[in-house]
């Protein structure tokens, strides 16, 4: 049975779920109706950081452009530029058993494209939500719903899964900034 988690709220992953090594981080969004004259691309990305929250190099920085790191423990399935249908919009895979020991934890964020461009931001995304499925059986282990309580931002941290122990646990984050990409990119230490 999945478990619904709150905003802040942290479970554990893999200790109360024993044989979950391998899980699909499914995010999802829905738009707005909006006459801006431009689409929604809205990207899912995943920063692998070490345990000063930072990316040790631009491939630990899983995106549309890189979509697996050197270790092969995180793979992102590829980019939906439409966002259409129901279900995960997009995908993230993450092997917990190769993740490198130096990475103490995986942000997983979802920004809007050209933003500032085309003048779109998270107020108009609704519906958005992540779920986490053993990629194994293919049962839904959790999810959170993100809400609707976003207004200028382009970028979000969805949520963080981190080493406790030997052990993996979820963060629901959902925690906006203006920036877009750029500014996630810096503040896991990446240059732009």
């Amino acid at each position: 049975m999945s478990i619904s988690l709150s905003k802040g709220q942290r479970i554990d992953l893999t200790k109360t779920n024993p044989g979950l090594t391998r899980a699909v981080i499914g995010l999802g969004w829905d738009t707005n109706k909006y006459s801006g004259g431009y689409d929604f691309d809205l990207d899912a990305s995943a920063f692998l950081v070490d345990q000063n929250d930072k990316c040790t190099n631009d491939l630990d920085f899983i995106f549309y452009n890189n979509l697996q790191d050197p270790s092969g423990s995180v793979l992102h399935t590829g980019d939906n530029r439409t966002g259409e249908g129901d279900g995960d919009d997009e995908q993230i895979k993450i092997d917990f058993n190769k993740v490198p020991a130096n990475i103490h934890k995986i942000a997983i964020t979802v920004t809007i494209h050209d933003a500032s461009a085309r003048s779109q931001n998270f107020g108009q995304v609704s519906n958005a939500f992540v779920r986490v499925v053993n990629e194994d059986t293919n049962v839904e282990v959790l999810r959170y719903d993100l809400g609707e309580d976003f207004s200028i931002e382009t970028a979000v941290v969805i949520c963080e899964l981190y080493r406790h122990g030997s052990d993996w646990k979820f963060n629901a984050i959902g925690s906006g900034f203006s920036g877009g990409l750029a500014s996630l990119c810096q503040n896991y230490g990446l240059s732009v």
